[in-house]
């Protein structure tokens, strides 16, 4: 009755109790096995209807086709040509050997793009920070010229620098030789007078109190030096805090003789 009824259908292949069968399907060896459950259709009008095609795998049973399988062998693969670089198309040469070749391009026009991008973003970085910069008139008063040719030993004068008073007193002999007498030991804020100014003749210190800023009196206190009255803090010559409740030594800015008469602070 089975027999008969694969007759019927016009299979090439009869059924067996089991055989292995290896057969090429356009070009790819696919492998069989035919059972008395399974057939293959190798002609495609004998095949049951939902087969288009020849080399169609098909299981059948006692119901009829329950499963089929494609082979997929008429897809196409896609043509990239046209994406691909020209020294790329031979399948023969690894890229590899033509990578600088390939890559020159792209690594010239970043070097061309880089480096005018460089200055323009000096340029505006430039003009940014002169946005900030102080004008002409605070570069004016950051530094003043002081003329010290009236200032006579054990005198001095107090100039405006910055909004602060500074003070500018010209030593005698005998201060300096009490101020390299000083026992370091002894200052709160201990350090040589020697090291405070290169030029012993001369006491050039900011006049604001280290306690709480006040100004201080010059040629006043124990030691001759600068007092602060409002709460006590007496400095030396040097401006060397001795007694009081402040901390540290008047500061001394930034400044040079120009020449013997003139003071450049700044």
């Amino acid at each position: 009755m089975f027999s008969s009824r694969v007759s019927s259908l016009g299979l090439a292949k009869s059924l067996q109790a089991t055989v292995s069968h290896t057969a090429p399907i356009d070009g790819v060896t696919s492998k069989f096995a035919y059972t008395a459950s399974k057939v293959v259709y190798t002609n495609q009008n004998a095949a049951p209807r939902g087969l288009i095609s020849s080399g169609v795998s098909a299981t059948v049973n006692a119901i009829g086709v329950h499963q089929v399988r494609y082979a997929h062998t008429d897809i196409s693969c896609p043509d990239f040509s046209n994406e691909r670089r020209e020294s790329c198309m031979d399948p023969h040469q690894p890229t590899k050997t033509n990578k600088f070749q390939r890559k020159s391009f792209t690594y010239g026009l970043t070097a061309i793009c880089t480096i005018p991008g460089i200055y323009m973003g000096k340029s505006a970085a430039k003009g940014y920070a002169k946005l900030y910069e102080a004008d002409e008139i605070v570069k004016a008063v950051s530094k003043i010229e002081v003329d010290i040719s009236d200032i006579k030993r054990g005198f001095g004068m107090t100039v405006m620098f910055q909004g602060k008073p500074l003070f500018v007193r010209h030593r005698t002999a005998a201060e300096i030789a009490e101020l390299n007498a000083t026992n370091l030991a002894e200052l709160r804020d201990p350090i040589a007078d020697a090291d405070r100014f290169d030029n012993q003749d001369w006491t050039i210190v900011l006049g604001v109190c280290t306690h709480l800023g006040c100004v201080p009196v010059s040629h006043a206190g124990n030691w001759n030096g600068y007092f602060c009255p409002c709460h006590g803090s007496h400095y030396d010559v040097s401006g060397r805090v001795r007694k009081g409740p402040a901390p540290l030594n008047l500061e001394i800015p930034k400044y040079k003789f120009v020449d013997d008469t003139n003071l450049l602070v700044g």
